[in-house]
């Protein structure tokens, strides 16, 4: 009996040995340096025998504290021989705060009746750099050392233009207090007009901006700014999130607060988002391919987050509740 348990856990340790030699994973970005605001690709590659059934670790948003996660993973799956599988997945990354990052190990692991095992990359490195304004050779050539200076704005600057808000606000009150009790009232009955509802406004817009071709005639800034706008819109008929007055990160944020899940609607509003202030503020220069991608995920987007026919029933009735009521009175 002895002899049988030392037999099974030589093969065992035996076994486990010889995956761990067979089983490699690798982590690595196409280079090891970007400037602020660049996409590069992080590519973690796991090589296998054929027979094992590896759970690769997945990341979400991002990969480290500033480093930003824009799409992915990609998985892709490759036949070495027989017996050997290659597989990848990729994201696409980015950053907007310089600095040396050390992304930590990624793992696959292995699931069987004596445990778990993991196998580990090394560290990933990364250095995110500022754009030089200064030249090479300084003595050559004239430059700015820094940026313009703004002077702060003092009390005596503010105070004026203070008064001035104030004193036109409270004529503005007054003009329209002054409109209203000299206003002939209107009795009876005067028709609600019910608003198109948020996902039609918003298929139409875009329907339109397709029609108008503007990235193909080489305005892509224009196109990705009425892309967002069309989407901002939507959030604030659709959840009152009033999107045109704010920041992508705000917009964000403020959609969590009505109830919004954190799912994979979520994250196609959030790569639209990012990739439209990359082409806007960012020059960025995107593909073809992935603008009719964004507009396509726009209107995926809009689809799968309007109102249902319940919903609608129960706004119309309301709606039309309140019309019988004023009719009364």
């Amino acid at each position: 009996m002895r002899t049988r348990i030392y037999i099974l856990l030589f093969f065992s340790i035996n076994f486990s040995a010889a995956v761990s030699q067979e089983v490699t994973v690798k982590a690595v970005f196409d280079t090891s340096r970007i400037y602020i605001g660049d996409q590069i690709n992080y590519t973690v590659t796991v090589d296998q025998p054929s027979g094992l059934s590896l759970d690769i670790a997945t990341h979400k948003d991002t990969l480290l504290k500033n480093i930003e996660i824009l799409s992915g993973p990609v998985t892709d799956t490759l036949s070495l021989d027989a017996n050997r599988l290659r597989i990848t997945k990729r994201y696409l990354i980015t950053s907007f705060d310089s600095g040396f990052y050390e992304v930590p190990p990624t793992y696959a692991e292995l699931a069987s009746e004596t445990g778990l095992k993991r196998f580990y990359s090394d560290y990933s490195l990364l250095e995110v750099m500022r754009v030089r304004i200064a030249p090479s050779d300084t003595t050559a050539n004239i430059y700015d050392i820094v940026g313009p200076y703004k002077a702060p704005l003092t009390a005596g600057e503010v105070l004026p233009w203070l008064l001035f808000a104030v004193l036109a606000a409270t004529l503005v009150w007054v003009i329209i207090r002054l409109m209203r009790r000299f206003r002939k009232v209107k009795h009876g009955y005067e028709p609600v007009i019910v608003k198109d509802p948020a996902h039609v406004i918003a298929f139409r817009s875009l329907e339109k901006l397709k029609e108008e071709k503007l990235w193909q005639k080489g305005e892509v800034k224009k196109y990705y700014s009425r892309l967002t706008e069309i989407l901002r819109q939507y959030l604030e008929d659709r959840y009152g999130v009033y999107s045109l007055e704010m920041t992508t990160s705000e917009t964000l944020e403020e959609l969590l607060k009505t109830g919004f899940r954190k799912d994979d609607n979520f994250q196609i509003l959030k790569t639209i988002l990012n990739g439209s202030d990359l082409v806007k503020f960012a020059r960025y220069k995107p593909d073809p391919s992935e603008n009719d991608l964004h507009f396509e995920n726009a209107w995926q987007f809009v689809d799968l987050t309007k109102l249902n026919e319940e919903i609608k029933e129960e706004l119309k009735e309301e709606i039309d509740g309140n019309s019988i009521k004023e009719k009364k009175q």
